[in-house]
């Protein structure tokens, strides 16, 4: 437990690191022109992870890399019953891990009550680092417990959980960034990591486009599994951003109708 102090400094100065750099990079090669001002959007987006964080605090057990510590205490996993060597063992977790994000992104798309949960986040006019941070706290909830139980599954070591959160987290603000990459890096990018452009797609109203590029981290499972959709039928600039059906801003940007969205 003495552990956790340290883990959410680092967490949040890593935080609070990227988001300042990737929005001052937003203001400089913005993608798409914005059509909602910052200010309009932020404060609702940054007190809903305000809301997740506290609620998370608030049920100490409810905690991925505290589940890997038990699970370490304890010799519980598949890793336990099969030991390797300590650097195989954490990139086995981390490759598992996103794989299981990725499989639960599809199912928040796929059952009508996870939906429910996660069309909060789509429902964002605009996209840009903020809307990584627009998750229903139902959600983050749901998601946490999860990944407890996937963590417990593998036996994965502390180390490794720790840094797929921090590679999750940060790896999301990028990929909803407003950020215009150079054509051939993004080309090239797309092989090892989910880039802006990759991603945005998954933001679009239409929903062959809302239901492909699945992936937060590692771009391999939408090619492996066919969800891979290279570009907007509409083009970057002009794609419609959000939920078709969910314009009214009492619902979409207010803070009271987006808890309630799901209900």
């Amino acid at each position: 437990m003495s552990a956790l102090p340290a883990e959410l400094w680092l967490r949040l100065g890593l935080f609070l690191g990227l988001l300042l750099a990737l929005g001052l990079a937003e203001s400089v090669w913005a993608r798409r022109t914005r059509q909602v001002r910052r200010r309009q959007r932020w404060p609702v987006n940054f007190a809903i992870v305000v809301i997740d964080s506290l609620i998370l605090r608030l049920l100490p057990a409810v905690s991925a890399v505290g589940a890997a510590a038990w699970a370490a205490q304890h010799d519980w996993g598949l890793l336990a019953l099969w030991p390797v060597p300590g650097g195989i063992a954490i990139a086995l977790s981390l490759l598992a891990l996103d794989a299981a994000i990725y499989l639960q992104h599809r199912l928040m798309h796929k059952l009508p009550l996870l939906w429910r949960l996660h069309r909060m986040h789509h429902s964002d006019v605009e996209i840009d680092v903020s809307t990584a941070l627009r998750f229903h706290p139902l959600e983050i909830l749901l998601s946490m417990l999860y990944k407890m139980a996937l963590v417990v599954l593998l036996g994965a070591p502390v180390v490794a959980v720790l840094s797929f959160e921090i590679l999750l987290n940060g790896t999301a603000m990028f990929n909803h960034a407003n950020l215009r990459l150079p054509p051939r890096l993004d080309h090239a990018l797309r092989w090892l990591l989910v880039t802006p452009d990759m991603h945005r797609v998954h933001h679009s109203w239409h929903p062959r486009e809302t239901n492909s590029n699945f992936g937060f981290n590692l771009p391999w499972w939408d090619r492996l599994f066919g969800t891979y959709r290279a570009q907007p039928r509409a083009g970057h600039t002009g794609m419609a951003i959000g939920l078709s059906g969910h314009t009214d801003p009492r619902e979409v940007a207010w803070l009271d109708g987006m808890l309630r969205m799901p209900f």
